[in-house]
């Protein structure tokens, strides 16, 4: 009798376990909306407590939820971030296919990068976050590739952004991407010491990126940015006539016209600087005749020759 007793006791054992482990989980929620965090982390610990034991498939959800629970509690209610990243973890290795073990490998990607200047291991978990096809996949995919850019690995940034554009090419994260893509280019030709034809070459791509985003997303707020950024790049060429020509054009809805008027003052000194005078004459047989000076951004859009005047004052 007293063997048929203890066999029955075995037999409901894990039920009654998960029983009381759905109760502490529902008491962990009450406390949280009390707004008693520290009683809602005891509560989760014991429903840890009573699945230990049991390794059933609705136990592993029960124990994915308390888990998931408990670092929220340690990252948005107590903000002990060490604690929350220990508990992050410990859900991702017990439970790595739940959901909430997604949810975690993207909350952790950001604690690393922020709280611990940890970009490589943000990587890491927003890489096996994708491997999982999450429904914002493509704004993960471009977590990535601007990590990379902060690592200063810009031909892994390129090819990030590239994977992104092809993969996700009706997501609103496409001009981010293209943007991102063409920053990345730029830097590679002024990293390390590229060769002259490196350096033409990735001046070319990343203007071709440029003019990529500016045709397909000629209303994005990185538009002007873009058309900036693409001047910047025929003045780095040494073509200062098309840069200004861009700048000009930017400066109807660039949101900071002040930094591209000083980009366009800038080019307009190093054109006066770089243009020989009297070019195709001999100085003895004409007059020297002073030259129209190249219009002013001011004038460009309309201005007078007097408000051109007081911008260079």
């Amino acid at each position: 009798m007293r063997r048929s007793l203890l066999l029955l006791a075995l037999v409901l054992a894990p039920g009654c376990s998960r029983d009381g482990a759905t109760d502490h989980l529902q008491r962990a929620r009450d406390c949280i909306y009390d707004k008693r965090p520290d009683e809602a982390l005891v509560e989760y610990r014991k429903a840890l407590d009573a699945l230990r034991m049991d390794d059933s498939a609705q136990a592993l959800v029960l124990r994915a939820r308390a888990l998931k629970g408990a670092a929220d509690v340690y990252w948005l209610e107590l903000r002990k971030v060490k604690e929350a990243v220990s508990v992050y973890k410990e859900l991702i290795t017990q439970c790595p296919e739940s959901p909430e073990a997604q949810e975690s490998r993207v909350v952790l990607a950001e604690l690393l990068r922020v709280h611990f200047r940890d970009p490589r291991g943000a990587i890491d978990q927003l890489t096996a976050a994708l491997a999982r096809n999450p429904p914002q996949g493509a704004e993960l995919h471009y977590q990535v590739a601007k990590l990379y850019f902060e690592l200063q690995d810009y031909s892994q940034c390129v090819l990030e952004s590239r994977k992104l554009v092809e993969r996700f090419a009706t997501s609103a994260f496409v001009d981010d991407a293209l943007f991102l893509q063409a920053q990345a280019l730029h830097m590679q030709s002024v990293q390390g010491t590229p060769s002259t034809a490196e350096v033409q070459r990735f001046r070319q791509e990343a203007s071709l990126a440029y003019a990529d985003l500016l045709t397909r997303f000629g209303d994005s707020e990185l538009a002007p940015h873009a058309m900036f950024e693409a001047g910047k790049l025929k003045a780095e060429a040494g073509d200062n006539e098309k840069a200004i020509e861009m700048w000009v054009q930017t400066l109807k809805n660039h949101p900071d016209p002040s930094m591209v008027q000083d980009a366009i003052a800038r080019a307009r000194r190093r054109l006066t600087a770089t243009t020989p005078e009297n070019i195709g004459s001999r100085v003895s047989a004409f007059a020297k005749v002073p030259a129209r000076p190249a219009r002013t951004s001011v004038e460009a859009v309309g201005g007078s020759a007097e408000e051109a005047a007081r911008d260079h004052d």
